[in-house]
């Protein structure tokens, strides 16, 4: 009984610490993907192939693999989709190299050189596994911005503003070559045929007819223009640096005959468009089918989204200081930023969803583990006992030796 209860609990409490672990990370972006498992799995399975080389290996190989199928159903259940299979073939195989390594330094000779070459392995694939930061293209088409945002200034003060790039402006500029421009009625003379129009100041009637013909001539537009602006900042009320609360647009939307369909929301919220993207948004007015509207306008087109904070680095991004690994994107927001003004750009796409799916996801993956360590915990007592025959005290006698 006390060999079968140490062989059940080798099979199960390294794998619930590696989940418990893999958890953390995963709860700090909500990203359903199983590399975010790696990093534990990699050091608690080498470990445990070191400590059990001399008894049981048997027992590393099955610990390794509950701990990743248990990561594994976790990302299917939380986020409602199978999560990649490069993603789940890499955790199993970062598993099973830092077991084997951790085994194989146990033993002498060629053995260890195999070990360490295992382990090797795990690293490369810690390394080069998990998506990698986003670099900049070498062809990269200018794209105009004007914003009365705080996207290239800091506010560290009252008296001084200082420059310096929003993670959503560091993000773009790999896709594209940015220019802030302060008066649109030189839009034309810019070259550009891409314009991020972000909750812009006033503009003078003469500022929206040079948008006007600049998109009717061939030009692309995203506008994000926000009627409940919750930007933070600490300039004071009626600060003319401050962001405009409301959407100062009217004019010219009406014009392309594109109004903000939706109804402004309280609050942060996560939405999920059609196609599985996720956005934080805050004070939206966001369409009724649930996407960004798109319009013709002459030769050119407009893309229009009823929220500004959605580019907020508060909204999108876990740790400001990695604006470009998408494994701290908290939100697919600048790649769908992206798109929307023509640029392809990887995103993680896997998204824990409601707190109830992430609920059962928890409780049927410490399910899983109990099973799998029970049902191996029985496979391995059957086979030591093929293994050596003899009666069930003799058995029970051999497993204690194997275990001791």
């Amino acid at each position: 009984m006390r060999a079968g209860l140490l062989r059940f609990l080798g099979l199960w409490l390294p794998p619930l610490a590696i989940f418990l672990a893999g958890l953390h990370r995963a709860w700090l972006t909500g990203q359903a993907d199983p590399w975010d498992w790696s990093l534990p799995m990699a050091l608690v399975m080498a470990v445990v192939g070191w400590a059990l080389a001399r008894r049981q290996a048997a027992l590393a190989w099955g610990a390794a693999m509950g701990a990743a199928g248990m990561a594994v159903l976790f990302c299917a259940i939380a986020s409602g989709r199978p999560p990649l299979f490069s993603a789940s073939a890499g955790l199993l195989a970062v598993a099973i190299m830092a077991a084997a390594g951790g085994v194989l330094l146990r033993r002498a000779g060629r053995a260890r050189v195999a070990g360490a070459c295992a382990l090797a392995v795990a690293a490369f694939l810690l390394w080069r596994g998990p998506a990698q930061p986003v670099t900049p293209l070498s062809d990269r088409p200018a794209l105009v911005v004007v914003t009365g945002l705080p996207l290239f200034w800091a506010e560290p003060g009252r008296n001084r503003m200082q420059r310096r790039d929003a993670p959503i402006v560091a993000v773009l500029r790999t896709r594209f070559t940015v220019e802030p421009l302060d008066d649109p009625g030189r839009l034309a003379q810019s070259g550009a045929r891409r314009l991020l129009l972000a909750q812009p100041r006033a503009l003078t009637a003469a500022q929206m007819v040079a948008v006007d013909a600049w998109v009717r001539g061939g030009g692309h537009a995203l506008v994000l223009a926000d009627p409940a602006l919750r930007w933070p900042s600490d300039l004071p009320l009626g600060d003319r640096r401050r962001p405009p609360s409301v959407s100062l647009l009217g004019p010219l939307l009406a014009h392309w005959g594109v109004t903000l369909s939706g109804h402004p929301m309280a609050g942060e919220r996560r939405h999920f468009l059609p196609d599985g993207a996720l956005v934080t948004l805050s004070g939206a007015a966001w369409s009724a089918k649930g996407d960004a509207t798109v319009r013709r306008i002459g030769r050119g087109s407009v893309t229009l989204v009823g929220d500004a904070d959605l580019i907020d680095d508060r909204l999108w991004l876990a740790d400001p200081a990695r604006p470009l690994d998408p494994r701290m994107w908290s939100a697919d927001t600048p790649a769908l930023v992206a798109r929307w003004l023509g640029a392809a750009m990887p995103s993680p796409g896997r998204w824990m969803r409601e707190a109830g799916d992430v609920l059962a996801a928890i409780r049927w993956a410490v399910l899983a583990g109990t099973g799998w360590a029970m049902l191996g915990a029985y496979v391995l007592a059957n086979r030591i006992g093929r293994k050596h025959g003899g009666t069930k005290t003799e058995n029970n006698r051999m497993e204690r030796q194997e275990i001791n």
